[in-house]
């Protein structure tokens, strides 16, 4: 399991004391904030691992590609196609997949992933590692769980090995469902201003 500490609107103070406490794995949800933040925190290479976690802009994926060492919000083909061109060697990334299929959130639906998933694993430099859900806001965690459940049967299926999904709310029923990635922002380094 890799607790991914979610770094947005978190000064790199904080980041260093979230890594003296032991966090190894640290995730950003935009590029421009993390571009100073790993600049920062450079001296922590190679003991930190930076995660791509929030919509990343076809146009900023070169950048991306500089800074992170795994991307979990590859939604679409041609994000993937701008990546491959881009990479200088094989990219980790996870296919974000729209499971609740709401139309505010970004990501590959259930129908699409397996066709997503056979196009995109064939691009030069690109490593298909897992899936990413991020589940609807609810009054309480047991509602996400069927969620959690079938993005980690669309994973068994396609024979992956990572799931990313649970934050801060409900990521204890993430866990039980069978995530390998959780992302925790507020539970570690409170609200956000």
């Amino acid at each position: 399991m890799v607790l991914v500490a979610v770094t947005k609107g978190v000064s790199a103070e904080m980041i260093r004391c979230a890594y003296e406490c032991g966090i190894r794995h640290f995730g950003e949800n935009r590029v421009q904030d993390a571009a100073a933040k790993v600049v920062l925190l450079s001296d922590l290479k190679p003991d930190i691992t930076w995660h791509m976690v929030g919509h990343l802009q076809s146009n900023k994926a070169k950048r991306a590609l500089e800074l992170f060492d795994i991307i979990h919000s590859v939604d679409s083909f041609k994000l993937a196609e701008v990546l491959s061109r881009r990479a200088k060697g094989a990219v980790p990334v996870l296919l974000q997949v729209n499971v609740s299929g709401e139309v505010s959130k970004s990501g590959f639906s259930v129908a699409e992933v397996a066709a997503a998933f056979d196009s995109i694993s064939q691009l030069p430099n690109i490593k298909v590692d897992g899936l990413m859900t991020i589940a609807p806001f609810s009054a309480g965690p047991e509602d996400v769980r069927p969620v959690f459940r079938k993005l980690r049967e669309l994973r068994d299926l396609l024979g992956l090995k990572h799931l990313s999904m649970g934050m801060s709310d409900d990521f204890e029923v993430a866990v039980e469902e069978g995530a390998t990635m959780v992302r925790i922002g507020r539970a570690i380094f409170g609200e956000r201003r």
